[in-house]
């Protein structure tokens, strides 16, 4: 088969198509994970039982992580046979529109039962979306990239996790302080969710003018396209799926207890004031932004399994220390735990999507990496706020803590039986 050559991408616009997009993906599912804990309970659920109304809306954000690995596999599937870069077109023009409807959607005074149900639908779109997104926006990166630097360009990428959080909670803040509560809880909330109709238009246009990598156009070249990539990943490659999933659990339940858990618990239990909350939230994402580089220059250096690894280790420990740091009722040293956390999770989120990329053959990589990251999220992410207020309500802080522990020693039990097939560039 006759392929005409593809023009190298140059880097700059590697690293911004790969950046831009998860940005956009993360800003678009941050502010649906802020909203479904300072908004969408009094909104569009019953407000007879307020605590109910909370884990119902906690309950909705979870859905995302369920649609995710279905997003994974239809994504992957046209990622591994089409392109990468169609199907990254593709991904973000699902998750969009979603976003942009929840902003639409009237409340439960005005359509009753079905606000719940088209708020689950649009969330679904939401993980659809995601799923195919951040697996293309890696093997972007990481396919364009020399081999001794494929973690610092796999970490482009990751970088799209703080910036888009700390986009979306200067948002809320803004709107929080701009705004009454009646005003904010009436308009002010949906703003966010439909100006990411620009945002969208922005990674769209950048996304169109990047060319194909050139490991897919050898796969074209060489005519080794699989028939049905998501069927290969789980026959052919058992182990990698499996031990890819479990090592990125840590990664994503540490995450959503340091954003998610900590915001409900923070404002409510412990009664700090929501903006101030917030504000040591974005404070605490710059240490997870600077997490993410550091863990990448040492993965190249050292390997990305180890880095891994040393990361989990600290994590397991931070678990054990959970509750006395968050417990104290002083901002300040809350703001200290928040920050420990968020570097921690930079650590191990740094590395680990160049680490998946790296376990799966080029012709499933797409699907491979996006259903070991999306099935991970399931495990790891989607009860996490629900489970950890359970724990915390029941039992008492330290329990989320211990959860914290035992999921990373599951990880790196994972992290140890994978160091065979994680191959490393830098070894």
């Amino acid at each position: 088969m006759n392929q005409q050559p593809i023009p190298a991408n140059p880097v700059s616009r590697i690293l911004t198509a790969s950046l831009i997009g998860t940005t956009i993906e993360f800003f678009d599912f941050y502010i649906y994970a802020t909203a479904a804990v300072l908004v969408f309970p009094k909104l569009f659920f019953s407000a007879a039982d307020p605590t109910s109304a909370t884990l119902e809306s906690l309950a909705t954000f979870a859905l995302a992580f369920f649609a995710r690995p279905v997003g994974a596999a239809i994504f992957g599937h046209f990622g591994d046979r089409k392109g990468r870069k169609a199907t990254l077109v593709a991904a973000l023009m699902t998750m969009g529109p979603s976003t942009v409807a929840i902003g639409l959607l009237p409340g439960y005074a005005s359509i009753g039962i079905a606000a719940p149900y088209l708020l689950a639908l649009f969330r679904l779109g939401q993980g659809l979306g995601l799923g195919g997104e951040w697996g293309g926006a890696v093997l972007l990166a990481t396919e364009n990239a020399p081999a001794h630097k494929k973690a610092w360009y796999g970490m482009f990428p990751q970088l799209g996790a703080p910036i888009g959080f700390l986009i979306s909670s200067g948002t809320f803040f803004i709107l929080s302080r701009t705004m009454s509560e009646n005003d904010f809880l009436s308009y002010g909330w949906r703003i966010p969710f439909i100006a990411s109709a620009i945002l969208v238009w922005l990674g769209l246009y950048v996304r169109l003018k990047i060319s194909e990598t050139p490991e897919f156009v050898k796969i074209i070249d060489n005519n080794k396209r699989s028939k049905v990539p998501v069927a290969d990943v789980f026959v052919k490659h058992t182990k990698a799926i499996t031990l890819g999933t479990l090592a990125t659990i840590t990664t994503f339940l540490l995450f959503y207890l340091m954003t998610v858990f900590t915001l409900s618990w923070g404002t409510s239990a412990l009664h700090y004031p929501k903006s101030s909350f917030l504000i040591i939230q974005m404070i605490s994402m710059l240490f997870f932004g600077l997490g993410i580089p550091l863990s990448a220059i040492l993965a190249d250096k050292y390997g990305r399994n180890k880095m891994l690894i040393v990361a989990t280790i600290c994590i397991m420990a931070f678990g054990l220390v959970f509750a006395p740091l968050f417990s104290t009722g002083s901002l300040v040293i809350t703001a200290a735990f928040l920050s420990l956390g968020m570097f921690l999770m930079g650590l191990t989120y740094g590395p680990i999507g160049t680490a998946l990329a790296g376990i799966f053959p080029p012709a499933v990589r797409y699907t491979g990496a996006s259903l070991a990251f999306t099935l991970a999220g399931i495990l790891g992410a989607s009860l996490t706020p629900y489970l950890a207020t359970t724990l915390a309500h029941n039992y008492g802080l330290a329990y989320v803590g211990y959860y914290l522990t035992v999921a990373s020693a599951v990880t790196l039990l994972a992290l140890l039986g994978a160091k065979k097939i994680m191959k490393q560039q830098a070894e």
